[in-house]
């Protein structure tokens, strides 16, 4: 590894000494210096992709994937004039790339950060920037260990299975956004990029939404590209990637199967084609069948309380209470957790919640006595399953809402 590094140094060097180098001029090295250490470290089947930038932010500058579809993770490389990494690492630009990927490098092609999950785990100096610049000798190799620890890290990496509803919301909104935001929105931007992309936005404007513009357009079709993945990857068998998505597509959804027609069988931009391959990698290590048997189960118990069938209407929270024998309906008042229906009987253990709960913009609870007013309560106990029913149902909608407070985060709507 010595050897390698002190080679790669002395081909900063030689760039930099050209005098009219530009940070491009030196991915070629650090290309050279991965494909030579994952040769000696028998890692096989390496894959660099160097990603066009199409705005200031854009995506990283290299895509390092184990084969063609894992992503091992990404680097993104500033000019060795820039010197000041910590300066770097609070930009937007960056700040957006720590969201969005997990395993990701930042260099100035002689210091080197790694951060997992936006926080940095290790960083090594290889040398000295201001030798090549200032004196124009080949800077000493220093902290080989140190990077080949960090670079061991980096290609360590794999996402770690993904078990629940809500992680895999934050995980894809993520990835949703930055689709959005740094490949859609650059490639409509002045009618200069992608014909396809430009293509479908005309057409949504000419057959779906007259008034749409290029903003509105970019997010919905962001966020149809990765429903469209997940739809997709919940039929698939196996290994799923973004070409083998369009044999999942429902041939009933006919424009979502032109889209990913594009994505899967066509040229897509680079930086599409990068960020599509995230996203299957995420779904990847989604378990897809325990999530979806999570909201069908819970689909079904919704159901079956709304029918009243469920066994979790027994015992009922609420109880019929009250003296005398008058069961009329006369008057509806909530009051302190419980509704009299009139001066003497009421029932109670009724929470505001369950109370003002609404189904199709009625109130239910106020509806079904509202319906029967001035006449008798003939059945308490299946007013008292009703109101267990909202309860229950209550509690599962909690459940489910709890995935899109973090999603929501992330600023963008599903």
């Amino acid at each position: 590894m010595k050897k390698i590094l002190e080679e790669y140094l002395k081909n900063i060097c030689d760039t930099t000494n050209r005098g009219d180098a530009r940070e491009e001029s030196y991915y070629k090295h650090l290309d050279r210096l991965i494909k030579e250490y994952t040769g000696i470290a028998n890692i096989k089947n390496i894959d660099i992709t160097i990603l066009p930038k199409k705005t200031e932010s854009g995506n990283p500058d290299f895509r390092i994937c184990d084969g063609k579809t894992h992503i091992t993770g990404y680097i993104e490389a500033k000019a060795p004039s820039v010197t000041n990494l910590d300066h770097i690492e609070n930009t937007e630009q960056i700040k957006r790339y720590l969201s969005t990927f997990p395993n990701f490098i930042l260099t100035n092609f002689y210091e080197f950060r790694l951060y997992r999950d936006s926080g940095e785990i290790a960083r090594s100096a290889i040398g000295r920037p201001f030798i090549a610049d200032r004196l124009q000798k080949n800077p000493p190799l220093e902290n080989t260990n140190e990077f080949t620890k960090l670079i061991q890290l980096f290609f360590s990496f794999s996402l770690p299975k993904i078990n629940t509803a809500s992680l895999l919301a934050v995980e894809l909104t993520k990835r949703t956004r930055f689709l959005r935001d740094e490949v859609i929105s650059a490639e409509l931007a002045n009618n200069q990029g992608s014909k396809q992309i430009i293509g479908f936005f005309e057409a949504f404007k000419e057959y779906l939404i007259g008034s749409l513009n290029k903003k509105q357009f970019a997010d919905i079709y962001a966020q149809t590209v990765t429903y469209g993945m997940f739809a997709a990857r919940a039929r698939a068998s196996g290994e799923f990637n973004r070409r083998a998505a369009f044999d999942y597509i429902p041939h009933t959804i006919g424009i979502l199967r032109n889209i990913f027609r594009f994505i899967s069988f066509e040229e897509p931009p680079l930086s599409m084609q990068s960020i599509v391959d995230d996203i299957a990698e995420v779904l990847n290590a989604a378990d897809v069948d325990k999530i979806l048997h999570e909201y069908e189960s819970a689909g079904k118990e919704l159901a079956n309380l709304h029918l009243l069938k469920s066994p979790a209407l027994n015992p009922p929270v609420a109880k019929y209470q009250g003296i005398g024998d008058n069961n009329r309906i006369e008057k509806i008042l909530y009051k302190e957790k419980r509704i009299y229906i009139n001066a003497d009987k009421y029932f109670e253990k009724i929470l505001p919640e369950v109370w003002n709960y609404k189904i199709g913009g009625y109130q239910v609870l106020k509806k079904y006595l509202k319906d029967r007013k001035n006449r008798n309560i003939e059945n308490a106990p299946h007013y008292c399953r009703i109101v267990t029913a909202l309860s229950k149902t209550i509690e599962i909608q909690k459940e489910i809402d709890k995935i899109y407070p973090q999603a929501e985060k992330q600023d963008i709507c599903f």
